[in-house]
């Protein structure tokens, strides 16, 4: 997992709220081993018809949008069913931060675990956001938004945003005490085997 510390780019506006998981990456694809695939299938419904024909009329498939990092979209992002499969598809895809008024809890979870950033501001500052195509910087470690000469604050739990700034979840963290764990394991009895029981 990379790690995230400042991220300036344009945003992908996604003017749409409450947006299902299983709009993210519909249920149909979820059979893949692994997280990586998945950002084929990123708003499938929604960026294909039912020929696999790109649909013009969607945001992801507007060329002027391409390579786009950001995506910013409205309230109640990522409801429905807890599948981390919706946060691999953006990461997949090339997103890297999604900025929102609010997100549903469990992707919101689920987005640290897979290096992307979810950034809840004010309705009033996306507004703005979606007002002007403008770049915008997202810094992490200070937890503010730039854009359009506006600037932003975004709380942001502090484990949380340790895990993203060293590009780590918490297996990795768990993995970097490794040679303590097992140095306990070996000193600790619990670990040894016991003579064989006698019959």
């Amino acid at each position: 997992m990379e790690p995230f510390n400042i991220l300036t780019n344009r945003a992908v506006p996604l003017d749409r709220a409450n947006v299902d998981t299983d709009q993210i990456v519909p249920k149909q694809f979820l059979k893949q081993v692994g997280k990586t695939g998945f950002g084929n299938y990123l708003f499938y419904d929604w960026r294909f018809d039912s020929q696999g024909k790109a649909r013009e009329d969607f945001v992801l498939n507007f060329p002027s949008y391409r390579g786009r990092k950001i995506l910013l979209t409205r309230e109640n992002f990522g409801i429905g069913s807890s599948r981390e499969h919706a946060v691999w598809a953006l990461y997949d895809f090339g997103f890297r931060a999604v900025i929102a008024p609010s997100f549903a809890d469990i992707f919101y979870a689920n987005c640290f675990k897979s290096g992307l950033l979810p950034v809840r501001l004010a309705a009033r500052e996306v507004d703005l956001l979606f007002d002007g195509d403008c770049e915008i910087v997202i810094d992490l470690p200070n937890q503010e938004v730039s854009a359009c000469g506006k600037k932003f604050v975004f709380e942001v739990d502090s484990f949380r945003k340790n895990l993203l700034l060293e590009g780590t979840d918490t297996i990795g963290l768990t993995l970097k005490q490794e040679s303590k764990i097992s140095a306990y394991e070996s000193s600790d009895t619990l670990f040894k085997p016991g003579p064989a029981p006698v019959a």
